[in-house]
């Protein structure tokens, strides 16, 4: 099995120095580089190829949201999993919109970060039901969303209940067992969802959510 190459950025040695500790000690991740800012992280990323990028959010010279979006503006494979002090930094919210797949607290438990970092290398993304809580009331403190464009129309029925479910950060599992479907089939709508526009991965479709109103504040669980 090939190991899932990572990459760290942040500007403490600390956080640095205690993230490769708790990682290095899985078998099947390794820790190919360290970046101490955004600009570093982004030639760093351009030279050493990771799979993920455990990006930081608030650093010197440029910060993680930027170097997100200037990863991903080259249609690199590299994932990008933010790292933030608070559970919902301000940030956070454009990070996801640069193409980020997910976030982690700094201070959660380590098994959290092995498993997010497993989870996103698999092509998967990483949000918790409490993130999307959050978001949800994020958007709903904004002005009227923008309507939903037809574009939308583009999708079936079961797509878009599919998607309303992603929006409350529900599992595949969970999607099935509530739309009395097999795991296999929400998988195939997910595709759909995220082919028919375009998207990286299922963070950017619950984003698109948002954008087009569809999620709205009613659908809180």
């Amino acid at each position: 099995m090939t190991a899932t190459r990572i990459l760290l950025v942040d500007d403490q040695p600390m956080i640095r120095t205690g993230l490769r500790l708790i990682l290095e000690a899985e078998s099947d991740l390794i820790v190919v580089g360290e970046s101490g800012d955004g600009l570093a992280a982004v030639e760093d990323t351009r030279s050493l190829q990771p799979d993920v990028v455990l990006m930081d959010i608030r650093m010197p010279r440029l910060d993680g949201v930027e170097a997100t979006r200037r990863i991903l503006r080259t249609k690199s494979a590299t994932r990008v999993i933010i790292l933030t002090t608070f559970d919902l930094d301000e940030h956070v919210l454009d990070a996801l919109r640069a193409g980020a797949s997910g976030f982690l607290v700094k201070d959660g438990p380590a098994d959290s970060l092995v498993g997010a970092i497993r989870t996103i290398a698999s092509g998967e993304a990483v949000i918790s039901p409490r993130v999307t809580r959050r978001l949800l009331e994020r958007f709903a403190a904004l002005p009227e969303p923008v309507p939903a464009p037809p574009s939308l129309d583009a999708l079936t029925e079961r797509e878009m209940d599919v998607l309303r479910a992603l929006t409350r950060g529900l599992s595949n599992a969970e999607i099935a067992a509530e739309l009395f479907v097999s795991e296999a089939t929400v998988k195939t709508h997910v595709a759909h969802i995220l082919d028919k526009y375009h998207l990286r991965d299922r963070v950017q479709a619950v984003i698109l959510a948002y954008d087009t109103g569809l999620a709205l504040p009613s659908t809180r669980p």
